[in-house]
This record gives C-alpha cells, structure tokens and sequence, in this order.
C-alpha cells in the first residue's frame, strides 16, 4: 500500500504560478511512478505530467508543455507540480496517482494509489 497525501494549491490570478506537493509513505516499491492528473467540473479526468522516479523521465499534456514542471524530492518522497503562466483553463481538481511497472501513463487505470486532490482555481 502508498498513502499519497496531497498539499498546496489555491487560486490564483491567471499568469500566476502555483506548487502543489504529494507525499508519498508506505510501500514506495510501488511508487515506482507517479503522475498528476486533474478533473474539471463535468469532464473526465485528464493526465497532466509524469516521472519515471528511476530513471527521472519525465512527459507532460501538451496544454502544460513549457508551462508546468513535475519533478521529485527523493528525501522527503515528495513529487511536486510547478505551474506557471497559469491559464483559466487550469482550474480543476488535481490529483496525484503512483503506480508500478507504468506503461500508458495517460491512462488512469495505470495507476493503483490515488492522492485526495487539491483543488487550483484560476481567474481571468
């Protein structure tokens, strides 16, 4: 098992930036991977980013590309999402998923844990 226990997020103006954090405890075997995703009011959930923690690869959504930043604090098993030029089109809810042995990491049934979300909320 992997607790993932999300942190950050807020509202912001659109341009601002944001960090949001997940921890993650337990079992980290099976945090071999992790990703973000986040779920607007009446929409699936879509994938946002993610990193391979061992060999640090990293891939983003191509609405994030060059905006946000996945990235890792092996110390603090903590995976962080930066976001910059935050677009009113963030707002959502986001969540942080850890999975093992990941291969289509947009999908969401790729991954076994889940964090609680965080709501990011972006005006215009």
């Amino acid at each position: 098992q992997v607790q993932l226990v999300q942190s950050g997020g807020g509202a912001v103006q659109a341009g601002g930036s944001l960090r949001i954090s997940c921890a993650a405890s337990g079992d980290l075997a099976n945090n071999e991977a992790m990703a973000w995703f986040r779920q607007a009011p009446g929409k699936e959930r879509e994938e946002v980013a993610y990193i391979n923690h061992s060999t640090e690869y990293t891939t983003y959504a191509d609405s994030v590309k060059g905006r946000f930043t996945i990235f890792r604090d092996t110390a603090k098993n903590t995976t962080y999402l930066q976001m910059n030029s935050l677009k009113p089109e963030d707002t959502a809810m986001y969540y942080c998923a850890a999975g093992r042995a990941v291969v289509k990491w947009r999908q969401v049934s790729s991954y076994a844990y889940w964090g609680q979300g965080t709501q990011v909320t972006v005006s215009s």
